[in-house]
């Protein structure tokens, strides 16, 4: 079964009595397990494309499906089965690390999982930081502290919005490590990155949006056969990094 389907799916917004179209009948198709690369330069609709994914908005026409299940039908079935990463830092200023992680758990019904919070702690860099106050920490810190929050009810899909933008190549390196784990363990994965060689380098397959559109859709196998890679395709359907 497919993890995720996405069926004519079109976004228009309205402003100021003037509209613009951030998707345009994207149909798309992301396996179970996959670990799946959404690339496109900003303004593309990648945001608008995961945030109907995550039920932060209502698609204008078509309909996404996780597992077979509408997502507007059944939502209490997709937030169980969906963890999203944000690329904005959003954050609660009068808690620390572990009791963020808690309250989150607690969305989610969750208790007695303090095993798996100090495994991502762990994975993430944030062993030490455990009691600390989230208005103490960095932004790249911040950063560590959301993925975990994704990652709490472990999700069957993850979704990672510009996950390393800013931040230290330590954090990078442990990230991917991590995230490639849950792959490996059966995790289907969605990125979307500006930077280009982590695409080519964790990505089985990658969509190219442009101005709405789903312009191609390659395999990083194939891509990497060609002079220039991932980078080089890239310009080709002329989009900009």
């Amino acid at each position: 079964m497919s993890a995720i389907v996405f069926k004519n799916l079109a976004k228009t917004y309205q402003k100021n009595g003037t509209s613009f179209e951030a998707l345009k009948g994207i149909t798309l198709t992301i396996e179970k397990g996959e670990f799946f690369g959404l690339l496109g330069p900003n303004g593309a609709g990648k945001t608008s494309l995961i945030s109907i994914l995550a039920g932060l908005n209502d698609p204008s026409d078509g309909s996404v499906e996780i597992f077979g299940r509408n997502i507007r039908q059944d939502p209490s079935y997709v937030k169980l089965n969906l963890g999203i990463v944000p690329q904005e830092l959003v954050f609660d200023p009068f808690f620390s690390v572990m009791e963020t992680l808690r309250i989150q758990s607690g969305f989610f019904g969750l208790r007695n999982n303090e095993a798996w919070l100090k495994e991502c702690l762990h994975a993430l860099g944030l062993s030490d930081r455990v009691n600390s106050n989230m208005r103490s920490l960095s932004g790249g810190m911040k950063r560590r502290v959301l993925i975990a929050q994704a990652l709490v009810h472990k999700p069957s899909i993850i979704v990672l919005d510009e996950p390393t933008a800013g931040v230290d190549v330590d954090l990078r390196e442990s990230l991917w490590n991590f995230v490639t784990k849950l792959n490996a363990d059966g995790h289907t994965i969605i990125l979307t990155t500006h930077y280009l060689e982590e695409a080519e380098a964790l990505c089985g397959r990658v969509a190219f949006l442009k101005e709405g559109r789903l312009c191609a859709m390659k395999s990083t196998k194939d891509l990497k056969l060609l002079d220039g890679g991932l980078k080089e395709y890239f310009r080709k359907i002329n989009l900009k990094e």
